[in-house]
């Protein structure tokens, strides 16, 4: 909320409704004449979100689209500008709580992953349709697994007598796959497999990338951009697009005078990104991997 910097009677966008807690706290700075768009992927939360949020003063608009349209949905609302967008990335704890949406591995449950269950492909159909190399490639990008290869290998062996459809059956494959000794010590050896996979469902890289330099061009002079990541991948899309919006020219580094007439077009306000305190990371141990970056356009 400090690098948001709500104002009363601002319009902001929490870009990740999910159960309402960021959009709760920006309607209660932002007050009465304050606005807030909650945009979602997912319906459940959706209804969640409103319920909770209900009888909050000020005005809250609900938007049901991802990071990649958000922009276009929020001006279709009639809203041409905003103060401040908040993205806080990655899965959210209620799609990891609930079983049946295929996110984790605690409870065997169908292989889902979607966060909007009404479209596109399920982990389980992304899987009978890939070969062995596009499904080690998946893992080890999206993953950063160095077992990818011998990951995807057991995963396509099994599936030749029965498909992999199953959160658990998923669980079991990577585990016969990674030596027990290189499992990790503090994390299941399933963790960035799933992680994978639930990123290649959902192209969350790609719809992140789009979004966020649309989101930018909706936030008027002052407004802020305040991303919250937990991937590497996600964090230096973020950093890449502060730092292409900071910076004035972009001629090549050869030119003897700049040709493009290029100008700042935003401030970054977190030169490293900021990492949640040690009280935090044990109250909360979803947060280890947090990192908070923000910007003010100018």
């Amino acid at each position: 909320m400090e690098y948001l910097a709500v104002r009363p009677g601002g319009t902001y966008a929490d870009l990740t409704l999910g159960l309402g807690g960021h959009s709760r706290r920006i309607l209660e700075l932002a007050g009465a004449s304050g606005r807030v768009v909650g945009v979602d992927r997912d319906s459940d939360a959706i209804e969640i979100a409103r319920e909770r949020l209900a009888g909050i003063p000020g005005t809250l608009t609900v938007i049901k689209s991802n990071f990649r349209d958000a922009a276009d949905k929020i001006r279709e609302a009639g809203i041409e500008t905003l103060d401040g967008f908040l993205m806080d990335l990655g899965v959210s704890t209620m799609q990891l709580k609930t079983p049946e949406r295929g996110f984790a591995f605690l409870e065997d449950a169908p292989l889902d992953m979607r966060m909007d269950a009404s479209s596109g492909k399920t982990a389980a159909e992304l899987l009978a349709v890939m070969d062995e190399r596009e499904l080690s490639d998946i893992i080890f990008r999206y993953g950063e697994e160095r077992w990818a290869k011998a990951i995807a290998r057991k995963i396509m062996e099994l599936g030749k007598s029965a498909p992999v459809e199953s959160t658990g059956g998923l669980a079991d494959a990577v585990k016969a796959a990674v030596p027990k000794g290189a499992w990790p010590k503090n994390m299941h050896p399933a963790t960035r497999t799933f992680q994978a996979l639930r990123i290649a469902v959902n192209d969350e890289l790609a719809s992140l990338s789009e979004g966020l330099e649309a989101m930018l061009g909706v936030l008027r002079p002052g407004g802020r951009a305040v991303v919250i990541s937990y991937h590497s991948l996600e964090d230096r899309i973020v950093k890449t697009t502060f730092r292409r919006w900071e910076k004035a020219c972009t001629c090549p580094p050869d030119f003897p005078v700049c040709v493009c007439g290029g100008k700042q077009r935003l401030k970054v306000l977190t030169k490293s990104p900021v990492l949640p305190p040690d009280a935090e990371v044990n109250e909360n141990p979803s947060a280890r991997s947090a990192k908070l970056r923000a910007a003010e356009v100018l």
